[in-house]
């Protein structure tokens, strides 16, 4: 929110907008703003991509706001941050409807195996019950490293991926209902976590926990970044079939 004082500072001796100081004083909104929307996104949306999109929405606020309109400037930009995200999401497609029915047919082999063997299954056993060598479903695992916890058609049927972005990922702090929904996953995907293999939960604690990226997960475990893709994928594919419980 803008004080009188925070207010003052928007402007430089010529009564102008001081762009430099404006965007170093929000740019923690920014910052702010995708690290909330990184957490129900695909693993291979970057953080620093998000901030870099918000900082030119930031930009674009600062352009067209408009004091005389009576709404406070961080409003007026947090909607302009966040629609600035979102767009680049929608543009770049990483709601790939072909990497979805990879990622389900990999769900419905773990759900099988489950079932038979009571157990989470091994990687091992997982490519035997889809009928491809262990590399070839490491490989696949890579192809699906886009894929999220939960898709429009597990909440609603029938929507568009814009549709889903609008509704989970922007501003959802205003629905109720999205509120108590958030919180019953939040809950869900907690004690689905715990069911992982210990390597697993590793990776999902640094990734969803501590904002830690691929790379840096791959620093701690000693590992390529190539193979934090495949147990972030795999890890995803076991928690969608305890989530449909949920």
């Amino acid at each position: 929110m803008l004080t009188r004082s925070t207010e003052a500072t928007m402007y430089n001796a010529k009564g102008r907008l001081d762009l430099n100081s404006m965007l170093k004083q929000y740019s923690p909104l920014v910052r702010r703003l995708a690290h909330q929307m990184i957490a129900k996104l695909p693993a291979n949306v970057e953080i620093d991509d998000l901030i870099q999109v918000g900082m030119l929405g930031l930009s674009d606020a600062l352009a067209r706001f408009d004091a005389s309109q009576g709404v406070q400037f961080e409003t007026f930009a947090t909607q302009r941050i966040r629609g600035a995200m979102l767009d680049e999401l929608r543009g770049n497609d990483y709601l790939s409807r072909g990497t979805r029915k990879q990622q389900r047919t990999i769900e419905a082999a773990v759900h099988r195996l489950e079932q038979r063997l009571g157990r989470a299954p091994s990687e091992g056993e997982i490519a035997r019950e889809m009928g491809i060598t262990l590399p070839e479903y490491q490989e696949l695992l890579g192809k699906v490293r886009g894929t999220q916890l939960v898709y429009l058609e597990d909440m609603s049927g029938d929507e568009g991926d814009a549709d889903f972005l609008d509704r989970h990922v922007a501003d959802e702090g205003a629905n109720p209902l999205a509120q108590l929904q958030d919180h019953r996953m939040r809950q869900a995907l907690v004690d689905g976590i715990k069911t992982l293999p210990e390597r697993e939960q590793y990776v999902m604690s640094m990734y969803y926990e501590h904002d830690m990226n691929l790379k840096e997960i791959a620093a701690v475990l000693g590992v390529t970044e190539s193979r934090v893709c495949q147990l972030h994928s795999q890890s995803i594919a076991r928690l969608r079939v305890k989530l449909r419980e949920y």
